[in-house]
């Protein structure tokens, strides 16, 4: 008799986990069982994959299913001494759900596996993989005796039918079908296949099923020779899976032992035979008919169909080839009734899918779950979401032949039929989730490279036609790509769909096509811009840092330059560009620091404060430095329409470049939201008009309180000017569109911010409300506090990732005081006496996604509250106010103006645009930017070449420190701060970088401009 044990400690040994050394654990922890004199109470066995690939070496201790995760040998000694002698958990090594959900101390309890539906891995992870004996427990083999015993084959293949099975391992088609063709074709002699070849990067489903639960595809092989009539098998393998070839071999070996193979199983005379047959590599052996090529001995080709397998495949013998998880599936159906089984999944795709989830995800590893499960649950319920804080931004389904799924059809339900819509595919489930870092074009090219070099080369449009794509993909992501490229690629994928030979050919397009049809900007910008968003083509810029600045800022150049004390000259680099220095040093969202390698090793450098270190410096001297200008002047004028950071910008440069620029801004002061919209906590505005009065100081005229359309006509305007540039911010609030909005107390944010900067009286009471959750929100909230409010709630219907303000200054706003409820919405304001008293709030609840890739709230039947409040300013959003324009004077979308991307062209000739205008509620470096393409295409446009004149070519630049590779974790310096009893309405609360500091963080920056030089 079996000895029974009072515990099973279950060590994952599948190929992640031994890769990541669970066999020294293993070995380490029946060295301590037996130390401990544990050995007859306690047995370890080695089992299949348990799916959490990323967390290895892992161990699940049974009957309780205590999870541990991440060991090490050593801990085998804790392990066993706390847990296993005393029954005590050690919590340190436990799996933890995530942040604030505590610890998931049992394999139960995890997220990641409870909200999957394991059938096909439900031995995986559970049973000794290389013990039959532990199969036939959990009823293996017990489907394969009733159909030998109480099933004619014509009966096993209807249940198959019945069940709705489709093949698991491309196309979807139905496994009964597929079965009966070749039932019924006439030979002598009939095969069934199992392709285990699994070539797809990232996947390996496949592989797993194998190593952990050999057995189960086995007896679907057999099951399935019996349906068609087959006597004979074969398993084609891929070489490279060792440990894989290792257990099927030892299973095949014990199946034989057991009666269970040969030529009398279990003594009902049905003979059945089955051999592993090794492949190279090749990934055009996937492709059925090339892989039966490979089994006869011949060069793994493809051959055109028809005849299909089922009535010549190999030898020219009716033959069926399924995927391994499709055999896993048939034991189970036969066991659970196909009438069960079919109640799984959707109406035309049945049962579970196993998944690969592998890349930009917190939890990696397979999962499997109910067909039509939608990618949204997959990813952020069972895969945790996406590291490191990042978005989504696309999901590769069905590998280099599949597709991309972008962020907007997260709610896309994980069926055949579904993704085919979207140009992706099931495929055999590689699922590769990809953050906002990934460059669509390279992602592209990598999958095309890969087709392009499994090519079998048989047939021309896959040979010929997937290089000629392939060296245009190369060509626009180095910086090379011309107008029309992106129109040829869409022409060649289409031919090469509609005439390659095989399935790999014709689906070989699939990745550029996909991401042609979600993501063409990002060719266009590779092509027209020559910029990569991702900051991943290397060849199209300096420094990731640098390429994500909308000004264009060589941030390496200043930083380096800051590292080794040469203030002054850092300075002029950034004021090249950027007449706003000291604000963006401030006030800037730093996208270059999202994009900082250093990241990768510790945290990104402190760009934006490094910056405000060395424009404060000259600011203390009220002394700026002089910025080249063209020596000449042109005589052409230019009239630019809102004085905000992005018309002034606009201004600065058309200055530098000889022209006369004139502002006109409606408010008492230029600097738009700057000025009236950022409070002085945070931007004082001394610093502000530093900047402007320099602009000015080139000879640009601005003109305040003269408000177009009212003071000056835009026609009276075009008619005085050579060149116009409308620059007006988002400065029109949106309504909350719900009742009692018109109520004494009720302010929207941007009137509130820019009454406060103006020294209006302002009373906002004891208890006031903010609805929103972006800066404004935020500026709004703390100035609230500031002016007395003594509890302030900022309320938000969705979550705090969700939340579009800087973190930062979430953080600050809690450090504060403020309080922040979310999945709230305002429904009603109700007064007493024509004033704010109460602000009706409905409770949400987060459903499916929306197009934004978040999940959008939805009300709680009957969850109402009320928030007593003196207050409610109103901060959701802003739009233009353009009508000053009148009639149709320029193209408009959605309220706003439409101009080119590249130069601030707009539908009129010599009208150009750019900043909120044209893009609606940005950041101040994103007008910035605006201002400076908008200020080289005016350039252009009245005859010159849109050239900046520039005087820093004359810096030379510190070269790379020797020790650049001798890297070490180094912290990230913290901006000293105001603590927050000092806090004021007037005083700063960042106070920024001493030397010191400054020069210590610039020391950590790893000069990726001179990497870059290297390799381009």
């Amino acid at each position: 008799m079996e000895k029974l044990y009072r515990s099973h400690v279950l060590v994952c040994a599948g190929a992640g986990c031994v890769s990541s050394g669970c066999h020294a654990v293993a070995e380490a922890l029946t060295r301590e069982i037996a130390k401990n004199k544990l050995e007859n109470e306690i047995r370890v066995i080695q089992t299949g994959c348990v799916g959490s690939c990323d967390l290895g070496p892992v161990i699940v201790v049974a009957p309780e299913g205590t999870f541990y995760q991440k060991l090490k040998a050593e801990d085998a000694v804790r392990i066993v001494e706390e847990h296993l002698l005393k029954g005590r958990v050690v919590e340190d090594l436990v799996h933890k759900n995530g942040q604030g959900d505590g610890v998931g101390g049992t394999i139960e309890d995890i997220p990641f596996f409870k909200l999957q539906k394991k059938l096909v891995l439900r031995n995986c992870g559970v049973i000794d993989p290389s013990n039959i004996d532990e199969y036939i427990a959990r009823d293996g083999y017990a489907a394969l005796g009733k159909v030998l015993t109480e099933m004619t084959p014509a009966q096993v293949i209807e249940e198959i039918k019945k069940s709705g099975l489709r093949g698991r391992g491309g196309g979807g088609f139905p496994t009964g079908l597929k079965w009966q063709f070749a039932a019924d074709a006439k030979g002598e002699q009939k095969y069934i296949l199992c392709n285990a070849d699994e070539g797809d990067p990232g996947a390996f489903m496949d592989r797993s099923l194998l190593e952990g639960d050999p057995h189960s595809v086995i007896e679907g092989m057999i099951i399935g020779g019996y349906a068609i009539g087959a006597s004979q098998g074969y398993v084609y393998v891929r070489a490279e899976y060792p440990l894989a070839i290792e257990r099927l071999e030892h299973a095949l070996s014990q199946a034989r032992e057991y009666g269970l193979l040969g030529d009398n199983i279990l003594g009902t005379g049905h003979k059945f035979n089955l051999e592993i047959r090794m492949g190279a590599g090749a990934f055009v052996c996937g492709e059925e008919t090339a892989l039966m090529a490979s089994i006869e001995g011949k060069r793994g080709e493809p051959r055109p169909r028809p005849p299909f397998p089922a009535h010549s495949g190999l030898w020219e013998s009716p033959t069926v080839l399924n995927n391994v998880e499709t055999y896993a599936n048939v034991p189970l159906i036969i066991n659970m009734t196909a009438d069960e089984f079919s109640k799984i999944g959707t109406e035309k795709s049945k049962g579970t899918k196993i998944f690969a989830l592998a890349g930009n995800i917190n939890n990696t590893g397979l999962v499997e779950v109910p067909m039509g499960t939608d990618l949204g649950t997959i990813i952020y319920d069972i895969g945790g979401g996406i590291g490191n804080g990042r978005k989504f931004k696309a999901a590769q389904a069905g590998g280099p032949s599949g597709g991309c799924i972008p962020k907007e059809h997260l709610n896309v339900p994980m069926d055949y039929d579904s993704l085919i819509q979207l140009g992706a595919m099931m495929g055999s489930g590689g699922l590769i989730i990809m953050d906002e870092n990934t460059c669509m074009v390279d992602l592209a090219r990598y999958f095309l490279d890969f087709i392009q070099d499994e090519s079998c080369g048989k047939c021309t449009p896959c040979r010929v036609g997937t290089k000629r794509m392939l060296e245009i993909l190369d060509r626009i992501a180095h910086g090379e790509g011309k107008e029309g490229d992106i129109e040829l690629l869409e022409e060649l994928g289409q031919r090469i769909k509609d005439s390659a030979l095989c399935g790999l050919g014709q689906t070989a397009p699939n990745p550029v096509l996909s991401t042609l049809r979600y993501f063409r900007d990002e060719y266009e910008a590779h092509v027209r811009d020559k910029k990569c968003p991702a900051c991943v083509c290397s060849s199209l810029f300096e420094a990731p840092c640098s390429h994500t600045c909308p000004a264009g800022t060589s941030v390496p150049k200043y930083v380096s330059l800051i590292s080794q004390r040469r203030f002054g000259e850092a300075l002029r680099i950034v004021r090249d560009h950027n007449p706003f220095a000291a604000v963006c040093g401030r006030v800037c969202n730093a996208p270059c620091e999202n994009k900082c390698r250093r990241s990768q090793i510790d945290e990104p450098l402190s760009i934006r404060n490094l910056k405000r270190y060395v424009a404060d410096l000259e600011l203390k001297e009220n002394k700026l430095p002089a910025v080249k200008c063209r020596p000449e002047r042109t005589g052409k004028t230019v009239a630019i329409i809102g004085g905000g950071p992005a018309g002034l910008t606009a201004a600065f440069h058309l200055a530098r470049m000889g022209h006369s620029p004139t502002v006109f801004e409606a408010l008492p002061e230029a600097g738009g939201m700057l000025m009236w919209g950022i409070p002085e906590y945070r931007l004082p505005k001394a610093v502000l008009r530093q900047e402007i009065k320099a602009i000015e100081d080139l000879g640009v005229v601005i003109k305040t309180n003269t408000r177009v359309g009212k003071d000056i006509s835009f026609e009276d305007i075009k008619k005085s000017f050579d060149a116009v540039f409308v620059g007006v911010g988002a400065d029109k609030s949106w309504t909350l569109e719900i009742p009692g909005e018109d109520l004494d107390g009720v302010y929207d944010s941007i009137k509130f911010l820019r009454d406060v900067q103006l020294g209006k009286p302002v009373s906002v009471g004891e208890k006031v409300a903010v609805v929103g959750g972006g800066n404004a929100a935020i500026d709004a909230a703390r100035t609230a506090h500031r002016l007395g409010a003594k509890e302030v709630t900022i309320v938000y219907r969705r979550l705090r990732e969700d939340m579009p303000a800087d973190p930062y200054e979430i953080h600050e706003a809690e450090l504060e005081g403020i309080k922040i409820k979310f999945l709230m919405a305002p429904t009603e304001i109700i007064g007493e006496n024509g004033k704010v008293k109460t602000l009706k709030c409905q409770l949400l609840e987060l459903r499916e996604f929306d197009k934004s890739g978040r999940r959008s709230p939805k009300p709680v039947e009957g969850a109402i509250i009320d928030l007593p409040v003196d207050s409610v300013i109103s901060a959701i959003s802003q739009e233009p106010e353009l009508d000053f324009l009148g009639g149709n004077t320029l193209e408009t979308k959605r309220g706003k103006i439409w101009a080119d991307r590249l130069e601030g062209k707009t539908s009129a000739e010599g009208i150009f645009a750019g900043g909120d205008a044209v893009t609606g509620p940005a950041t101040v470096i994103e007008a910035i930017g605006a201002g400076v393409k908008a200020a080289q295409g005016i350039d252009r446009f009245l005859g010159g070449t849109g050239e900046i004149p520039s005087d820093i070519e004359d810096i030379v630049i510190p070269g790379v420190p020797e020790d650049v590779d001798d890297i070490v974790e180094t912290p990230r310096a913290k901006m000293p701060t105001l603590s927050v009893e000092k806090r004021s309405s007037k005083a700063e609360v960042e106070l920024g970088f001493s030397r010191d500091e400054a020069v210590k963080e610039a020391n950590r920056c790893l000069r990726c401009d001179a990497c870059s030089l290297e390799t381009r």
